[in-house]
């Protein structure tokens, strides 16, 4: 298995766990009404999941370029990972921005 790939696969997992992690606070922040420390915490799960996107980037133009990468199960859970995390923090603000909404509406 080549090094390089396992070593971007890793990766991807660990900022997108990270992202993952973040909007899980962020949520629990949304759920207390703590409205700014749940957005400071968005904005920590956006900088996690841009570095996963960035990895899987470098690594799709290296293919694009030419360089040699054969499948690896390991690197395509990566990106299932960094897809799915990708959809929950965007889901996580849809509910956001309605929960801030009704509160607005509320007062």
């Amino acid at each position: 298995m080549d090094e390089k790939t396992v070593e971007n696969a890793m990766q991807i997992i660990m900022f997108a766990g990270d992202a993952r992690d973040f909007c899980k606070k962020a949520l629990d922040k949304v759920s207390e009404e703590k409205f700014e420390e749940a957005e400071e915490l968005f904005k920590k799960a956006d900088e996690e999941i841009t570095k996963a996107h960035h990895i899987q980037t470098d690594c799709i133009q290296g293919a694009i370029a030419g360089e040699e990468m054969e499948y690896n199960v390991l690197f395509s859970h990566a990106q299932d990972t960094l897809m799915t995390i990708y959809s929950e923090i965007g889901l996580a603000k849809k509910i956001f921005a309605l929960y801030r909404r009704i509160d607005e509406r509320l007062k």
